[in-house]
């Protein structure tokens, strides 16, 4: 039986959202929806008739910042439902801060997405392509006596908001006339106020148990540049507004959320419901459903200590291969498919848990192991010298490019007089077990000849510089006679003649603890201080030399390792480790 490609998109397994939308297929709850004036409900390819019984979804960040390998985890979702039910996902920004909005985010989360393996066509949107819309809505519920522009300070609305166990209480101008409140707003949007004078409130219900009934804000006064819409608006909708007027307009069937949205759902409704009374958007309506978040071991996931860490130099940058960023994990070498693999791995629910970082890890080995050609590294040279080989003289050894693959043919490498190999693979005092080089032991140089080791060099402090042995002439690894020598041992090597010296970045985890920053703990004292150990001048086979940025290999016996996509170069790579060959942190 033929082994399953892990780089492929795995098998969809089923959960609650995929029976959700198999209901409402089943039961054509969106076949008589009629499609909104939006442009991107006109044809789901260009020239392309709609299907109103479609399945719509969206990914919908916000561009302040770079997206992590949580946001993988619903950009999978989002655009795995979608495909897999023959629907399209949407892709939106909410841009509706300017104060931290940029471009470059805009731009880093559309590689991403693509990075991870999808694409909305056509399908490109904005927050801010409904600005006018949603200022046009927030009159009619100014006007239908449901939102009133409110003018007290924010500590002040703070103060009359309540608690989870008290009630609200209303606001001085909470029954401002409609006439003035409707004044109010326009003259907000005409710039005639300051940044913090006047906000627009919903009128619900300041007694309700959920405290996002309780008038929420849904403008604010922003003199501030956007980047889009420049310098034509200075109010601005908040979020819970915002995304599901922009959910409607976009036609919408599954609003995919994670749980920390589901008090938020009661707004969502109420807003989409008003509306359509108002006569401004038609049923069958949007509806939020909410899934567990990713939260994952040894990384921390929140956007304000993510930019702490950069902004404060823990990190170098966003894309540090320590970083558990989307740009930072493709930087440490996983692959798209080892992401959209994990994804499914973990599934889709609606209970809170952490996900060890073993399983992103192992999912990253699985794909490796299939796709990754091998090579061979010393990352801690030692010399070795076989006294007696012929000066001058080379010879090639030979090893297959990936040992279960062998349609992918064979490398060739040279083997000469002098050779690095790893510091730990000699010993003068040989431990039980240890069948590595010692005085008078044999072993195997792999894909290479047995040799004796007859003694070591040291310096004027006693360190071991050169180790010297002597080969087996008869002992090359597949010629003939050659299993006649019985030895435990095989170590790595490289020709030191024609070894390529690179820098090698080993990375861990970035913390020491499972969960940084959890209960009142400093996560940034909780950072592991060897995290990365940079080695530059680890010596690696000859043909590495032609590695292109995002190569990636196994370095037997020490792992899978990636050429930097920054700093690495033809004929000068750089390498990253991606990840050990086992885990190193596994408990004992």
């Amino acid at each position: 039986m033929s082994k399953p490609d892990p780089s492929a998109t795995p098998a969809p397994a089923s959960n609650f959202i995929r029976n959700i939308v198999e209901h409402d297929l089943a039961n054509g709850t969106y076949a008589s929806r009629r499609w909104s004036g939006h442009p991107g409900a006109a044809a789901d390819q260009a020239g392309g008739p709609a299907d109103p019984a479609r399945v719509r979804t969206r990914f919908p960040p916000e561009p302040n910042g770079y997206l992590h390998i949580g946001h993988a985890k619903s950009i999978c979702l989002n655009f795995g439902v979608a495909r897999d039910f023959g629907g399209v996902c949407h892709m939106r920004f909410d841009d509706t801060n300017p104060t931290k909005e940029e471009q470059e985010y805009v731009d880093s989360i559309l590689d991403a997405v693509r990075w991870v393996g999808f694409d909305w066509g056509p399908h490109l949107y904005y927050a801010s392509n409904y600005f006018e819309t949603l200022y046009r809505f927030a009159e009619a519920f100014v006007e239908h006596g449901l939102a009133y522009v409110d003018s007290i300070t924010p500590e002040e609305m703070r103060a009359l908001r309540g608690t989870l166990t008290e009630a609200g209480r209303a606001s001085p101008y909470r029954d401002r006339p409609v006439a003035e409140s409707l004044d109010l707003f326009r003259r907000m949007r005409a710039g005639e106020f300051p940044d913090g004078a006047h906000v627009l409130r919903l009128k619900i219900d300041m007694a309700s148990p959920n405290i996002n009934m309780r008038d929420p804000v849904i403008y604010r006064i922003r003199h501030a540049h956007h980047h889009r819409t420049g310098d034509a608006w200075c109010v601005y909708p908040m979020y819970d507004y915002t995304h599901c007027i922009s959910d409607a307009l976009e036609n919408i069937t599954h609003s995919l959320c994670t749980l920390e949205f589901e008090d938020h759902r009661p707004l969502y409704d109420w807003v989409l419901e008003k509306l359509t009374g108002f006569g401004l958007l038609a049923k069958p309506l949007p509806h939020q459903y909410e899934f567990a978040r990713l939260n994952l071991t040894y990384v921390v996931l929140s956007k304000r200590k993510l930019i702490q860490l950069v902004e404060e130099k823990h990190v170098n940058g966003w894309d540090d291969p320590r970083m558990p960023t989307i740009v930072g994990v493709r930087r440490r070498g996983f692959t798209p498919e080892s992401i959209r693999l994990f994804a499914e791995r973990i599934g889709v629910s609606k209970e809170n848990s952490t996900i060890e970082m073993t399983i992103l890890e192992d999912c990253l080995r699985e794909d490796l192991n299939e796709k990754a050609p091998r090579a061979t590294a010393v990352l801690d040279p030692l010399k070795l010298i076989i006294d007696n080989w012929e000066p001058g003289k080379v010879e090639q050894a030979e090893a297959p490019v990936h040992p279960h693959k062998p349609e992918l043919g064979k490398r060739t490498f040279p083997i000469g007089r002098e050779l690095w190999i790893e510091r730990e693979d000699f010993t003068e005092t040989p431990p039980k077990g240890y069948f590595r080089l010692y005085p008078g032991n044999m072993v195997r140089l792999r894909y290479g000849y047995v040799v004796k080791c007859i003694g070591c060099d040291k310096d004027a402090s006693g360190a071991v510089t050169a180790v010297h042995c002597e080969v087996m002439p008869d002992s090359k690894s597949g010629t003939p006679g050659s299993d006649t020598y019985k030895v435990k041992g095989n170590i790595h090597w490289v020709s030191a003649a024609h070894a390529l010296e690179a820098e090698v970045r080993l990375y861990d985890r970035l913390f020491v603890v499972p969960n940084p920053g959890a209960g009142d703990a400093d996560f940034l004292k909780q950072m592991n201080p060897d995290s990365v150990k940079v080695l530059p001048h680890a010596k690696l086979e000859p043909g590495l030399a032609h590695a292109k940025p995002e190569d990636r290999f196994q370095f037997e016996r020490h792992g899978y390792f990636v050429a930097d996509l920054r700093d690495s170069k033809p004929g000068k790579p750089v390498f990253n480790r991606s990840v050990t060959l086992r885990d190193s942190w596994a408990k004992s």
